[in-house]
């Protein structure tokens, strides 16, 4: 199947898109090194693109981000919608799959991807990888019970690992550096306080789009991508 020379360029996060136009204009780029002026023409697998007089490198391994929405399950396949049912049909097809969990009513940050190597490290207990969550309470969080948690609290016979939380009474943020069941959930729970909404606006280094809205998703930019490898 052949596809445009901007959207492999773009997808290979070596250009975005006007500038992969602009390449094509003044003669960068070349297929099977022929000069193409548009980078509306197409290539398959087996044509050489050419930037610059140097073959490109194809993407291998896709790396989405999406502000996930409330009501979808973090999984390829369930009862009920997933993640992945938010996805166009040809990123689907990538064999993609959510790198980590969100609850089904938590929103925000959550990363997508076939690279399974990477997903394993960001998920690694050993590599301590953050994650930051925007939360709201049903009752005022007292000094006493933040320093509780940010100390860890018990949870499956063993303690949770130090966290760090800045409140204002019943909002503010957590970050914490595991991904226990259900873990902020329950350690609100624990200090006899119900989180009624939990978004999360960060993951290792990546920080959640503010312009992505829910249910929407995008590729990670080229800085996104490696500071994402950078976790290995």
């Amino acid at each position: 199947m052949k596809t445009r020379i901007d959207k492999i360029l773009s997808e290979s996060n070596i250009m975005t898109r006007s500038e992969a136009r602009a390449a094509a204009k003044k003669g960068r780029i070349a297929v099977n090194g022929a000069v193409v002026r548009s980078s509306d023409e197409k290539a398959d697998d087996a044509d050489v693109i050419s930037l610059d007089g140097k073959p490109i490198e194809r993407r291998k391994f896709f790396y989405y981000m999406m502000n996930k929405p409330a009501g979808y399950v973090c999984a390829t396949e369930d009862n009920g919608p997933t993640v992945l049912d938010l996805l166009a049909p040809e990123d689907r097809a990538r064999g993609i799959f959510p790198a980590g969990r969100l609850d089904k009513d938590t929103v925000g940050l959550l990363v997508i991807t076939n690279d399974g190597p990477l997903a394993h490290d960001l998920l690694s207990p050993k590599k301590h990888v953050s994650k930051t969550y925007y939360f709201e309470l049903e009752s005022d969080l007292s000094r006493d019970d933040a320093d509780l948690l940010s100390q860890g609290v018990p949870m499956d016979g063993t303690v949770t690992k130090p966290a760090t939380i800045v409140s204002e009474r019943r909002s503010g943020t957590i970050t914490v550096t595991e991904g226990k069941f259900h873990q902020i959930k329950r350690m609100f729970a624990y200090v006899g306080n119900k989180v009624t909404y939990l978004k999360r606006i960060s993951f290792g280094p990546l920080e959640l789009d503010s312009t992505l809205a829910e249910g929407k998703y995008r590729f990670l930019t080229l800085e996104e991508t490696e500071k994402l490898r950078g976790v290995r």
